[in-house]
């Protein structure tokens, strides 16, 4: 117990005496948690919201189309109500194609679905505005309503007919908005569609009078929805009209089309950010390397353990990592919804799945541990005397080296000392912007692609929900990977700085500027970056050839590398401020608390 209370007591003294690290690696955690989270939970979310609008609508476990046209189709569909299997169904009814026109001239192709005024025991679409169908009266499915910007009170214009707008709905028969069509006429192609409903009378006066094309649909429920595919090889043929089979499996599997880019981006994107926060949080534990092992020495000169020690070097960390987590989850459980469900069509409450929760505790841990394991295992092994007396480490004398470098200009000199005397800062660097870049060349490839719209023959009058999508995804973690990147630019600055303030001292007292000591700090952190940015291009350029679809534009070579030089000039703007406030410290107290 007294063991616990120590470490306790320690803990929060050090949270407290670093403050600003604290908050850093808190947010680093934050944010890697929850782009995983989000990335990890989409098919479990997407799934859990076709089950409620399912639930909530009674939709059908089977779906069964015929694009046919004759006296044969509908007694055919109706046929199939009669298996056992089957305990209750709506139908057979008309599926209307027409094209819709709404205000401010936005065209869409949509699908009129002609439907009873009463409830029936298959397929009761959830009234979210206004009211259900009436004589006269059209609804539109929620999805397609907001693409269209349209609720009770407007006007729309099928074929040539205005209807009012009654009410707006939701269903589980349907694919989400835009593929609610699920067929095109005459059983072939379909094209992106929204969903309308109208009474069985107006679908027939509308296809009737206008000669539009139609199908032919009967909605079935199962004594077990999951003998669905089994149901539908007993039926492949049905006397000799041609029908489609969509079960329900089919319509939750096709609702995650929409999220198919999504997810890879926020994953890959989680894990690239986590790399960003163990280089942040590896900096500023590498920079603490002295102050841990003085403090290793006292806890082993009054008699600590090994395991207590390490126990108290770890357990900041940890917590940091773990409150890191949780409030990641937060953050994850609350943008959720506008993630996994862009369309609008579906309805119910999101949670985040089991496996993201395990995921990204694993990655907390995982974060804390690589970041901290190294100066923790160097205070460990140093012996108490000379851990007492931990100063600057004494770099190894190479005079092959030393005769080189003197041959350098003064900045470059210091710069490439300071590199090699923590070639691990410098992986560091190199990997940070490396992940950057790679993330910005992902953005501008997704940038340079052509959707086709959702409106009528591609218009963008209405725009591509996928691929709008996709870009908000990926502009929202190429933000955050680029601040993490910054951040992180910044701290290996100031800590190369701090590390190096002896050697800095040492070379102003000999003659350089201030200004040389500057350059030499930027310098230090400059070939890294350089040696990142060029790297991340050819890996920028293979991500995308992985992940793009085989038509997808590629974006040109001048513009892959004008993103790693503006990197490397950011970088450069980033670290000259904390470089030059380096450069300014007094060359005397240093020099006098070093001897002392």
């Amino acid at each position: 117990m007294s063991s616990l209370v120590l470490v306790a007591r320690l803990v929060r003294a050090d949270l407290r005496r670093h403050r600003v690290q604290g908050v850093l690696l808190l947010l680093a955690v934050a944010v890697a948690t929850a782009t995983l989270a989000v990335g990890v939970s989409l098919p479990g979310v997407s799934d859990s919201l076709y089950a409620q609008t399912r639930a909530a609508t009674a939709g059908p476990d089977v779906v069964v189309l015929s694009g046919e046209s004759g006296p044969a189709v509908a007694p055919a569909l109706a046929s199939l109500t009669e298996d056992p299997r089957v305990v209750a169904h709506r139908g057979p009814y008309r599926i209307v194609y027409g094209e819709l026109s709404a205000r401010d001239g936005i065209r869409s192709p949509v699908v009129v679905h002609a439907i009873d005024e009463r409830p029936a025991a298959v397929e009761r679409p959830v009234v979210t505005s206004g009211e259900w169908v009436r004589p006269g009266g059209l609804v539109l499915e929620r999805g397609f309503a907001t693409a269209l910007e349209a609720g009770p009170g407007d006007r729309v214009t099928i074929a040539g007919r205005t209807y009012p707008v009654v009410g707006v709905a939701v269903t589980a028969a349907t694919s989400i908005y835009p593929w609610a069509a699920q067929i095109g006429p005459g059983g072939g192609p379909s094209d992106y569609s929204g969903l309308a409903w109208l009474t069985t009378s107006d679908a027939r006066a509308l296809a009737e009078a206008r000669d539009l094309k139609v199908t032919t649909a009967v909605d079935l429920k199962l004594r077990d929805p999951a003998t669905a595919d089994t149901f539908r090889d007993a039926h492949h043929e049905l006397d000799a009209v041609r029908v489609n089979f969509h079960s329900w499996r089919f319509k939750a599997q096709q609702d995650m089309v929409i999220l198919r880019n999504s997810q890879p981006i926020l994953v890959l994107g989680g894990w690239l950010l986590d790399l960003l926060a163990v280089t942040g949080v590896a900096a500023l534990a590498a920079g603490r390397t002295a102050e841990q092992t003085r403090r290793a020495g006292l806890l082993k000169a009054v008699g600590a353990t090994p395991g207590v020690i390490a126990t108290v070097l770890l357990t900041e960390y940890l917590v940091l990592a773990v409150a890191g987590n949780v409030l990641g989850l937060v953050a994850a459980r609350l943008a959720m919804p506008a993630i996994a469900s862009p369309t609008a069509s579906r309805i119910g409450d999101v949670t985040l799945t089991g496996s993201a929760v395990v995921a990204t505790a694993v990655l907390a841990v995982v974060v804390a541990v690589l970041s901290t394991l190294r100066p923790t295992l160097h205070a460990l092994r140093t012996a108490t005397v000379t851990a007492l007396g931990a100063g600057v480490r004494r770099p190894r004398h190479r005079p092959w080296l030393t005769a080189l470098s003197t041959l350098l200009p003064t900045p470059l000199l210091l710069g490439l000392r300071l590199t090699a005397r923590r070639p691990d800062r410098a992986v560091l660097q190199a990997c940070a912007t490396a992940v950057t870049v790679i993330t910005l060349i992902a953005l501008l490839a997704l940038q340079a692609q052509h959707d086709r719209g959702y409106g009528l023959n591609g218009s963008s009058a209405l725009p591509n929900l996928r691929g709008e999508h996709d870009r908000q995804v990926l502009l929202a973690v190429t933000v955050l990977i680029v601040v993490l990147a910054v951040v992180n630019t910044l701290i290996l600055t100031w800590t190369t700085a701090m590390d190096a303030r002896l050697n800095l001292a040492i070379a102003q007292a000999v003659g350089a500027t201030p200004g040389q000591v500057a350059a030499g700090l930027s310098v230090a952190q400059l070939l890294p970056a350089v040696s990142g940015a060029l790297a991340g291009v050819p890996l920028g350029a293979f991500m995308n050839l992985l992940f793009s679809a085989r038509n997808a534009v590629t974006p040109p070579a001048w513009g892959l590398f004008a993103v790693a030089a503006a990197a490397v000039v950011v970088t450069a703007a980033l670290v000259a401020l904390p470089a030059r406030l380096a450069a300014r410290r007094p060359v005397a107290p240093t020099l006098s608390a070093e001897a002392a």
